[in-house]
């Protein structure tokens, strides 16, 4: 009981009741922030080993960035990152970010098919496929139902049959060996279904983008319902984001 008691008085309590407006260490990276300032463009455009950055005008891909900040420490009067988690959208386009950019990134309300908040709403159970991953983003899913995050008390939860799910969450580059289970895995899903990318990896095969070992091809059959970038993705950004696009909230 007593050592009870030192933990909750040396580290609070670990439970975050409100996970939209829950605060992050200094240290995280999130959002980033680009300003006019006039700089080397070529040198910054080079300075990214996934091509993330680009420029004319400068500008960030969410969904290729590795959130290694190096741009930020060679220009830090150029690129800032902030500690905005939120980061999660269903408009590919809405990734990227300009330099002057100040509005948050956020879910296209326009663009959720009405059938998920109609029938997700309440209750949404998914599958969760690591196709070739590093376990990083797989870790983050798991933490998002720990105590502290706890995702399940909104409803949402992960399932170890396809049969029983509503949607497939992909991690990890998809190789060319899970290209096939994936499908699987996909096909088994009862209609309406659901498809969610967590990380840099799935969404644009990130540091192995162009390999021979990859085979990302399911990715051009169907619409993609949501992005949740990072690398790996935090679980608030993930947890908002499922909520923000199976159910309308007032933040």
């Amino acid at each position: 009981m007593f050592d009870n008691v030192k933990i909750v008085y040396h580290q609070g309590k670990q439970f975050i009741t409100d996970t939209a407006n829950a605060k992050v260490p200094g240290i995280f990276r999130g959002r980033p922030v680009i300003s006019f300032e006039k700089v080397n463009e070529a040198e910054l455009v080079d300075l990214c080993p996934v091509d993330a950055i680009s420029g004319n005008p400068v500008s960030i891909d969410l969904g290729k960035c590795t959130f290694c900040g190096e741009c930020a420490k060679q220009f830090p009067n150029k690129i800032r990152f902030t500690t905005d988690y939120k980061i999660s959208t269903n408009d590919r386009n809405r990734l990227i970010v300009k330099e002057g950019d100040e509005e948050p990134i956020e879910v296209d309300p326009e663009k959720v098919r009405n059938e998920i908040r109609r029938i997700f709403g309440r209750s949404l159970k998914l599958r969760q496929v690591s196709a070739g991953g590093d376990n990083s983003c797989e870790m983050e899913l798991n933490a998002a139902n720990n105590v502290q995050f706890d995702i399940s008390r909104y409803g949402i939860d992960f399932v170890a049959s396809p049969r029983h799910a509503d949607g497939i969450v992909i991690t990890g580059p998809i190789t060319e060996n899970m290209a096939e289970p994936l499908q699987i895995c996909y096909d088994a899903i009862p209609e309406p279904k659901i498809i969610v990318l967590v990380g840099t990896d799935a969404i644009s095969g990130g540091i192995h983008v162009g390999s021979s070992a990859l085979d990302r091809s399911f990715l051009d059959k169907y619409p993609i319902d949501l992005y949740i970038p990072g690398n790996p993705a935090h679980p608030l950004t993930i947890v908002n984001g499922l909520l923000d696009l199976t159910r309308k909230r007032k933040i």
